[in-house]
């Protein structure tokens, strides 16, 4: 996850069903979102905050981000789109386990009607569950079970899913962004399904038009691979599966749109293959949403090999682009093929098995199907609701 001076995103309009279900008049709900980082810092659980918070925002529920700053760089309180957002220092500033006893003095001191915690990974999911519970503050909590490029951190989940059962199973709901995890939490944790609640991440590319950008290459054949650099995320799967592709697409070439601390590895195992000329590593800034459209449309098929995600957004917006996918078959992306929405390949196949897999993708790409994928607007309705039937105060449907 990485600060970039980014400007704010800005959506379209709402949608005509989604708007039914948000509050337009009544009293306002008093919602605490409690997260270990909020934008202007970029990554999928910061994504997920920011598209629903200021949504909710936008129709009437007083939204604030508890979050923290643990470079001191950030203002200490501002609102942004309509949310307030409240940043406390967090220790160690070079590490990401955000100790940051701020939130748990912060959350007492609110007549919030509900706390969201969001992801648990860090300390201060633990603080913020506390500081509820003692308060007697209802609060929900949403998993954002994501994969690390660290053995260590990856292993010590579990364990750290344990410590913090007793405070997950006081939750008034525990939120899943991708069926498997409600059987795969709900046994771990010894809760039952009925606490559970199923709220998909959303998908807000615009409308493709490739006006004002430069026209590309159509004598080309391009394969995106789409997210943050960081070893889990597999992009040096698809650099080494290059050759084999090269084989018999000698036009291909490979867009690895991201940014992050894995690039110059990258780069070197590019050059180390003598595929470098055929590979673009290059990231679009968060508000660039048009051009991330465009330029994700022109590709021939889009890859995410990774080690583990639970519902990935980058995915999920190439689909509602149409864009061909092959992905690796394990967690979240397991379960986007077995509804039929990509096509999965074993995460221990070797180099030339996913060569292969790519040609096969290039060759016979599975056709276009009308899909009806959620919206951002859609989980934030769907969220709101959850709000309704567990905060701690009524408040009067419009």
């Amino acid at each position: 996850m990485t600060l970039q001076a980014a400007a704010p995103l800005h959506p379209g309009p709402v949608s005509a069903a989604a708007a039914r279900r948000l509050p337009s008049a009544g009293p306002r709900m008093r919602l605490l979102m409690v997260t270990a980082r909020y934008f202007p810092y970029v990554g999928g659980v910061e994504k997920h905050v920011y598209e629903v918070a200021r949504r909710l925002a936008r129709h009437g529920v007083d939204v604030t981000v508890l979050t923290t700053d643990p470079g001191g760089q950030l203002p200490a309180s501002e609102q942004l789109e309509g949310v307030n957002i409240r940043r406390m220092r967090a220790w160690p500033a070079g590490a990401e386990l955000y100790f940051a006893p701020g939130i748990y003095r912060a959350i007492p001191r609110g007549d919030w009607d509900l706390v969201h915690v969001q992801c648990y990974h860090t300390f201060v999911a633990p603080l913020a569950m506390l500081a509820a519970l003692r308060a007697g503050i209802p609060y929900v909590v949403t998993f954002h079970g994501g994969g690390h490029s660290s053995h260590l951190r990856n292993a010590a989940r579990g364990i750290q899913r344990a410590l913090l059962r007793p405070l997950l199973a006081r939750a008034e709901r525990l939120i899943a962004v991708a069926r498997f995890e409600i059987d795969m939490y709900g046994k771990e944790l010894r809760v039952p399904a009925t606490q559970f609640a199923l709220i998909p991440n959303g998908s807000d590319l615009p409308k493709v038009t490739h006006a004002g950008l430069p026209p590309g290459n159509h004598h080309q054949t391009l394969i995106a691979s789409v997210g943050r650099l960081e070893r889990y995320k597999g992009h040096q799967r698809i650099i080494a599966a290059l050759p084999t592709v090269l084989e018999q697409r000698p036009d291909a070439r490979l867009w690895i749109a991201g940014q992050g601390p894995y690039e110059p590895a990258l780069r070197r195992l590019a050059e180390q293959l003598g595929v470098a000329d055929h590979v673009e590593i290059r990231g679009i800034p968060a508000a660039e949403r048009e051009r991330m459209a465009a330029e994700l449309s022109r590709a021939a098929l889009v890859v995410l090999l990774s080690e583990y995600e639970t519902h990935p957004i980058a995915v999920i917006e190439a689909l509602s682009l149409g864009c061909p996918v092959l992905v690796a078959d394990n967690s979240g992306l397991s379960e986007l093929a077995q509804l039929g929405l990509a096509r999965a390949i074993p995460l221990n196949s070797s180099d030339r098995q996913v060569g292969m897999a790519v040609l096969e993708q290039l060759s016979q790409p599975r056709p276009a199907v009308n899909l009806e994928l959620p919206t951002w607007d859609d989980c934030a309705a769907d969220l709101l609701a959850l709000y309704r039937s567990v905060a701690r105060r009524p408040v009067c449907a419009s």
